[in-house]
């Protein structure tokens, strides 16, 4: 244990909205002079005296994942390793009255909007003048900027507008404030997520704003990539696609959830767009931005969901061909629309088959994206440097952080290696369905 009694780590689980979430915890124990432990370092060695998990609480894998880090944190208070255990998030806000009783040996337990009192329980005075501002737990050269909390959807699978509450804009001149300071301390790539990042704006300005907060945060000098992930496809603000095709700071990269492309499923998902809608914005994104690299997100075995729906589906993705695609099986969660509403469950087993065709064929796409990179010069955003001390590993403007591939990158002797947060020009010569491989041309 540390000397002072006063070495706190945070462990983040579940999305990237929890990390801003933990970001801003983190800079206010710092500022109150309690010593930060990296979540990578071993736990045993590291002298902690408060360990905070902040949980997830969306689906089953990530509450059993976030239950399983709170009892193995049990453990660890009773072996001496910890003095003390707290839990914030999404899975104490959803359980607040179960989870008290069935883990008593947790110190506290805080929701997710409880950073003040958990502060206070660890006798820290919230300091208002640090609201913008966050103890980076990701490379010093990328940052999440979470713009809004909760939302307004009605999806019937998703129980994140009971846990997180309705769409909360964060105030434009707040987020300058802080995508500045983040911009004096290094940081080059601002990633701007929520749960609906197409809503930013509606609830405190009466309109839909990205567009110009977008182009408020590229005025901001230091920031050399703006990435946007999380939006909504019903109600596409258009503006985004002007300043995403004009701006160079710009990614020309979009992360859009659809979900499902077939019109009886996106009716029993309560997704205010169809089939139709959703085919006509996935070409307006390719017509309008021209290169534009789409991320998107499936979900197979709703309810509603016969063979014909997902033969279709599969058809829906081999057409549009999208550079990256996630999927999972529905899970029905409690409280959800869908819980209470929809019948017609589809069986576990065609669930997890129809999950394994749609990730079959969109392997073989994105394959094919990649392999038709391979002799592009391109330019990388150098995030880690091999063990061996000749390679490193980045990303073009055309791959996220955390979800997609990497570009691995070898230099020849005589180059000098870089370091994490520079940018260099590579050529590819390799690649799979996953990362590209390339060789270094020249350091910035």
């Amino acid at each position: 244990m540390s000397a002072g009694g006063k070495r706190v780590r945070v462990v983040t689980m579940g999305c990237s909205k929890n990390r801003v979430d933990s970001e801003h915890l983190l800079m206010q124990l710092a500022a109150a002079g309690w010593e930060i432990s990296p979540e990578e370092d071993s736990l045993v060695d590291a002298g902690v005296d408060v360990l905070i998990i902040n949980t997830c609480g969306f689906i089953l894998d990530a509450k059993e994942e976030s239950v399983d880090a709170i009892l193995e944190a049990v453990e660890d208070k009773k072996r001496g390793i910890i003095r003390r255990l707290y839990v914030m998030g999404c899975l104490s806000q959803r359980y607040r009255d179960e989870l008290p009783a069935e883990i008593p040996e947790v110190d506290g337990w805080f929701g997710a909007f409880s950073t003040d009192p958990l502060l206070k329980a660890l006798g820290v005075i919230p300091d208002p003048s640090l609201r913008t501002r966050r103890y980076l737990t990701t490379p010093r050269h990328y940052a999440y900027l979470k713009i809004s909390e909760g939302c307004d959807r009605k999806c019937s699978y998703c129980a994140i507008p009971g846990i997180r509450g309705p769409h909360v804009s964060v105030p434009e001149e707040k987020l300058l404030e802080e995508a500045d300071a983040l911009a004096r301390s290094g940081v080059k790539e601002l990633i701007v997520i929520a749960q609906d990042t197409t809503f930013y704006g509606l609830d405190l300005y009466g309109e839909r704003r990205l567009g110009r907060l977008l182009a408020g945060l590229t005025a901001i000098p230091g920031i050399e990539w703006i990435r946007l992930l999380y939006s909504y496809p019903a109600g596409f603000p258009r503006d985004v696609l002007d300043i995403m095709a004009s701006s160079p700071r710009m990614c020309r990269y979009l992360d859009i959830p659809l979900q499902h492309s077939e019109d009886p499923v996106l009716r029993a998902m309560r997704r205010s767009i169809d089939g139709r809608g959703t085919r006509e914005l996935v070409e307006s994104l390719r017509r309008e931005v021209p290169g534009i690299v789409l991320r998107t997100t499936m979900m197979v075995g709703h309810p509603g969901e016969g063979e014909k729906e997902f033969d279709d589906l599969l058809s829906f993705v081999q057409q549009y061909r999208f550079e990256r695609l996630g999927a999972f099986a529905y899970s029905e969660e409690e409280g959800t629309w869908g819980a209470q509403n929809l019948k017609n469950i589809v069986p576990e087993k065609v669930k997890q088959e129809r999950l394994d065709e749609l990730m079959e064929l969109q392997a073989a796409i994105s394959l094919k994206y990649n392999e038709s990179r391979i002799g592009s010069i391109e330019r990388v955003l150098v995030d880690a440097v091999g063990s061996d001390g000749r390679s490193f590993s980045g990303r073009t403007s055309l791959e996220a952080p955390e979800v997609d591939g990497e570009v691995l990158v070898e230099r020849a002797d005589g180059q000098p290696l870089p370091v994490p947060g520079s940018f260099v020009k590579v050529r590819v010569t390799g690649a799979d369905e996953y990362d590209l491989n390339a060789v270094l041309l020249d350091i910035e």
